[in-house]
Order: C-alpha cells, then sequence, then structure tokens
C-alpha cells in the first residue's frame, strides 16, 4: 500500500470515528431531553403520548390532596385557563404553595391526569421559569377561563 492510500484510509478511519461519536452524542442528548408545556397545550393534546415531559403553572388554590400517610399527593396545575390534575408521590419542596408556580416532571396517564416523578417549586416571589411565564402570559390573552 502506498503512502498516499495509508493516509487516506485513516483519514476516512477518522472521519467514521468521528460520525459515530457524534452520532452516538446526539442520540443521548435527544433521549435526556424533556420538553416544557403548559396545561393549555396538554389539554389541546400537543404533547407526547408515552414520554416524559415538563408540565408548568400554578398550583390551584384548594386543591392540594394528601393521603396515604401525606406520602401520595393530588393537586390540579393550571395556567388560568386549562387544568391538569397531578398525582405526585414522595416530599414536596418547602416553597410548594397553594396558588404559586410549579412545574413538575413526569407522564401524561390515559386517563388525562399527569403522574409525576419530580416537583420543582418557585424559589422567591420574582422568579417564575420563562417557559412557565410565558405560558401564562398566552394563557391570559385567550381570556377563557375554565
Amino acid at each position: 500500500m502506498k503512502p498516499r492510500q495509508r493516509r487516506l484510509l485513516w483519514v476516512l478511519a477518522g472521519l467514521v470515528l468521528v460520525a459515530t461519536a457524534v452520532t452516538l452524542v446526539l442520540r443521548a442528548l435527544n433521549s435526556n431531553v424533556m420538553f416544557f408545556y403548559s396545561p393549555s397545550q396538554v389539554q389541546a393534546g400537543s404533547v407526547p403520548h408515552g414520554a416524559a415531559f415538563r408540565l408548568g403553572g400554578l398550583v390551584e388554590q384548594g386543591s392540594l390532596q394528601r393521603s396515604d400517610g401525606g406520602m401520595l399527593l393530588q393537586f390540579v396545575v393550571t395556567d388560568e385557563v386549562q387544568r391538569v390534575p397531578v398525582q405526585y408521590r414522595g416530599l414536596l419542596p418547602d416553597l410548594f404553595r397553594e396558588g404559586k408556580g410549579v412545574v413538575v416532571s413526569g407522564k401524561l396517564q390515559p386517563d388525562g391526569g399527569f403522574q409525576a416523578t419530580e416537583v420543582l417549586a418557585k424559589h422567591d416571589e420574582n422568579y417564575m421559569p420563562p417557559e412557565a411565564a410565558h405560558a401564562l402570559k398566552n394563557a391570559e390573552g385567550k381570556g377563557e377561563r375554565p
């Protein structure tokens, strides 16, 4: 084999390795990405069925119910237009309150409820995740209330 052919072979092998590495990284990132949706988008059917995603909005006043020794929680997340019932088993963050912003991670159930695996509460009065603020602003513009 001539030196030129050997160099070409090494370059091609390097390109194949780089392409394989990029493909593996992109697939790993794609499987770990969680998209954010508002209750209005969930009710409209724009969410992936069977895939995990984040649901954000406000915890509806008077919707928090505890059972099973306080470990099984049910509450409603709303964007002031639509509502999504959420079920969560575990401990809530200290800042979790009715009427405050929340982002929950999990999956939509066949009955239309949301099974949460993680609950995140806003950390002070001035902060709301940008996606949640945008979703609430868009929902208010539609003017409908449930």
